[in-house]
């Protein structure tokens, strides 16, 4: 469970309200028909632009923001270490019963085993992470929609609130209410966008970034054990994937001299 995105969101969303219902009566900031201008315009408007099997993907994409755990490179490098010691030890074979607990490298590991060549196996797993980007890209541009879209519907609600408000102007009791409908769907466009769909659409954009430097770190560690290199060799290799700070100086050194 992500908790930035979770506090961030509900966070947001109890500021606003509580500002709402400080200045007074939240009533009147529930108006029917712009929540269906915004909400229900916003929503077919984007349909049109995604196929319909994409555009109802995109919610089990948006998950992502909020439950998906990226695996610890370090640990990936630890594994692919312990996995190239086994391997230097026992053959590739030996691989088979090892206990992997990230899926990818599992599945590489499956391919090595079986016996496939290493440009099989690499073009694969590179395949694999491919569509995987893709199919994040598609999630995350339906969401980069919803906001481009949410506050032009907004303002779409405003024009016909304002046209509805000037063919009252013969009763100046009606003008103020009929105003407030009218700006209440450049609110519902504005939250839309920029607390809702905008920040999903930069988690997933995140969330994007980190499966393809764990997946990379997995295909490369994988490619290593492949070609026989030496343990440590193939620690200080991946371990670029790491923050300098974070690195061993003797996997580095160990690197360098192979």
């Amino acid at each position: 469970m992500d908790l930035a995105t979770l506090i961030g969101l509900f966070g947001a969303i109890g500021i606003i309200l509580a500002t709402i219902m400080l200045g007074g009566s939240a009533v009147v900031f529930i108006n029917v028909p712009s929540m269906l201008i915004v909400l229900g315009g916003t929503m077919l408007v984007v349909m049109m632009k995604f196929s319909l099997k994409q555009f109802l993907g995109a919610g089990v994409v948006a998950v992502k923001a909020f439950v998906h755990k990226s695996p610890d490179p370090a640990n990936l490098i630890s594994k692919a270490v312990e996995l190239a010691k086994t391997s230097r030890q026992g053959g590739l074979l030996s691989l088979e019963n090892a206990e992997v607990p990230d899926e990818f490298m599992k599945n590489g590991i499956n391919l090595i085993v079986d016996g496939h060549e290493p440009e099989m196996v690499r073009a694969v797993l590179v395949k694999d992470l491919a569509l995987t980007l893709q199919r994040h890209a598609t999630g995350r541009s339906i969401f980069k929609a919803i906001a481009d879209v949410g506050p032009a519907m907004g303002m779409i609600g405003t024009l016909i609130g304002l046209v509805q408000m000037l063919s009252k102007m013969d009763d100046p009791k009606q003008i103020g209410p009929a105003m407030a409908v009218a700006l209440l769907t450049t609110l519902y466009g504005a939250i839309l966008a920029n607390v809702i769909a905008m920040p999903v659409a930069d988690k997933l954009e995140l969330r994007s970034n980190e499966e393809r430097r764990s997946k990379s770190l997995v295909i490369d560690g994988l490619m290593a054990i492949l070609e026989g290199q030496n343990p440590k060799v193939i620690e200080g290799m991946l371990q670029n994937y790491l923050p300098k700070s974070k690195r061993s100086t003797e996997a580095e050194a160990a690197t360098a001299a192979g």
